[in-house]
Order: C-alpha cells, then sequence, then structure tokens
C-alpha cells in the first residue's frame, strides 16, 4: 500500500514537473524544451507519442489526419518529450500567451466564431505562441488570422475524422442575439434570410454564435435540427438536415466551394473540381468578374453569389491574357 502511494505521488511530481510550479515562467520553460515552436510552425507534443501541428505546408512527417479549414495536423512523434501538453477542458481562471521567450496574461475578448472569425484576446498577439493556463495546459494555439480554441483543437485530436457540418448559414452576435449574416443560396432549400435571428436550437435557446456556430460543426452530417427564428416580428420553425461544410477557415468560404472551385485571396484558382473541369479552368487563372461585375475579393464574390446564384459567365486571366466562360 505504501509502495503504490509512493508511486502515485511519484508519478504526479514528475507530470507537474512543469505545471503550476512558477506560473507562465513554468510554462516558457515547457515550450522552449520541448521545441514547440520550430521555424514558426507549432509542433506541440501530447500524449501516445503524437504532436498537434499548425502549419500552412504539408508537414514532412507521418501524418495520421489533416484539418485543412485549420491547418492543423497530428502526427507521429519518434522522440516523445516526456511531459507532454494536455487540452484544459477543465474551468479555468487565467490564462497568458506563451512562447519560448515571454508571456503575456489576459483573457479572451471574443471567442472563436466557427471557422472564419477566431477568437479574439486583450493582449496582443505573438505568433506564433499558445495560450496556456498556469499548468500549462493548452487553452489555444495563435495563429496569424487569430487564436484557435481548445475545443476545436480538442475535437480535431480525438475526432475520426476532419469533417464539419454545415446547415447554411453564417453568424454574428449582436448583444445577446445571434444574428444570420450570410446565406449559402446552394443548401438545399435554405430557409433562412439575412437578419434572421437565431432563438432555439434543438428546443435550447440560443444567445452565444460561437456556441451554436460550434453546434453546428460538429454536429454529425445528415442528423437532423430544429431551429426557431425570429424574423421581423414573427417566428418560424425550420427543420434541417446538417450537410457537408466545404469552405471556410484557410479555405475560401465563397459559396462557390461545394460548386467545385476553390480560390486564395485574389480570387486565383488553388484547386478545381466536379463540373468546372469541363470548362478548361487552370490553376493561378484569377476571376475578375461574375456577370459583368468585378469581384476584387472572397467577401466581394461572397455577397454577389448570394444574390445571384445562377450566375453565367466569369471572366478569368491567364498569364495577362483575358477570357470568358459561360456556366451551362
Amino acid at each position: 500500500m505504501l509502495f503504490r502511494l509512493f508511486s502515485l505521488t511519484f508519478v504526479v511530481l514528475v507530470f507537474n514537473l512543469y505545471a503550476c510550479k512558477g506560473g507562465y515562467t513554468s510554462c516558457i520553460a515547457k515550450v522552449k524544451d520541448s521545441h514547440t515552436i520550430q521555424h514558426n510552425v507549432l509542433k506541440i507534443p501530447l500524449a501516445n507519442n503524437l504532436l498537434l501541428l499548425y502549419s500552412n505546408k504539408t508537414p514532412n512527417a507521418k501524418i495520421i489526419k489533416h484539418d485543412p479549414f485549420l491547418s492543423l495536423y497530428l502526427v507521429k512523434d519518434e522522440n516523445a518529450f516526456k511531459y507532454p501538453f494536455d487540452i484544459n477542458m477543465r474551468l479555468q481562471l487565467g490564462t497568458a500567451l506563451v512562447n519560448n521567450k515571454v508571456s503575456y496574461e489576459g483573457e479572451f475578448t471574443q471567442n472563436q466564431i466557427g471557422l472564419n472569425r477566431l477568437a479574439h484576446y486583450s493582449e496582443a498577439l505573438i505568433y506564433p505562441a499558445l495560450v496556456t493556463s498556469s499548468c500549462c495546459s493548452l487553452e489555444g494555439i495563435v495563429t496569424q488570422r487569430g487564436i484557435i480554441q481548445k475545443e476545436y483543437l480538442k475535437r480535431f485530436v480525438t475526432s475520426k475524422n476532419t469533417q464539419y457540418g454545415d446547415i447554411g448559414i453564417r453568424l454574428k452576435n449582436d448583444n445577446n442575439a445571434v444574428i444570420v449574416t450570410d446565406i449559402d443560396p446552394y443548401f438545399a432549400n435554405n430557409p433562412f434570410k439575412q437578419g434572421d435571428c437565431i432563438v432555439k436550437f434543438d428546443g435550447k435557446k440560443v444567445s452565444r454564435a460561437s456556441v451554436l456556430m460550434r453546434t453546428i460543426l460538429f454536429s454529425k452530417i445528415g442528423t437532423k435540427h430544429k431551429v426557431k427564428v425570429k424574423r421581423a416580428k414573427k417566428y418560424f420553425t425550420f427543420l434541417l438536415t446538417t450537410a457537408k461544410r466545404y469552405g471556410g477557415g484557410d479555405l475560401s468560404d465563397t459559396f462557390l466551394e461545394s460548386q467545385g472551385v476553390f480560390f486564395s485571396r485574389d480570387l486565383s484558382l488553388v484547386e478545381i473540381k466536379k463540373h468546372f473541369r469541363e470548362y478548361g479552368l487552370k490553376k493561378g487563372d484569377r476571376l475578375l468578374q461574375i456577370n459583368n461585375t468585378k469581384v476584387k475579393n472572397q467577401k466581394e464574390l461572397q455577397i454577389y453569389i448570394q444574390k445571384n446564384p445562377n450566375y453565367s459567365k466569369l471572366l478569368f486571366e491567364r498569364n495577362h491574357f483575358q477570357f470568358f466562360v459561360n456556366i451551362k
């Protein structure tokens, strides 16, 4: 009995070599000793000889899975760190931005709203870095777009696939209301309108866009949901089935992704699928106009597509040569 108690105490002490003692100074040391930051790439050691990577480039490693929306990779770690990070799903009173040199205590000022709006922090972001508790548990990872919070990290590490669910809307907070900002015109029988206030989702009251969008994204494709909305002074209840999400995050999100085309920030084609391959388009072709309307970025294209989903004429540029593509 005494031996078992001693063994348990020893394990706890070893586990807490970096945890809590010394606060965020210990977390700095842990990031440094684990070589978590390498050439602007985050390589976070986890349990079971795994590494959680945030990288815009495909790593030269044995990839277990990849989330293209958030640029996350899970890879096998041949030289496992003895004191891996854990993803903190417990209540935490304090957090800090931490890299291998400094830490800045602060708090989240806006939670992550889906794939497109990453979390904000009270301190100026340092990149790359982690957000940790004082016990060095992960609360999020700092990217150039913002902070990917722990709920998304936990799902990625523990889920069997990296697909996300979709019901054809994008959301924002407006005081204590959750408002529909954008509507996917290609989502089958999409009943929403811009400005709809989401009141309930599956019978539960809705008050935060971050929670609702996470619920939608994490829901299994093919599951059915009941959504109650307020439109002007009237209430409506919609029955919807979760579909597969195609765009968002580090992928383009113009609503044309479900139709088979993905764009860079300047609307150059980065991927072509489905029937778009029939039109002779190539990666690198840059979209200039849609139905004779100029578009300069993804947001302008998304706004146009919402109003005009049945477009027919696209103007592209390739090597300073412009050409039209007529969509059937």
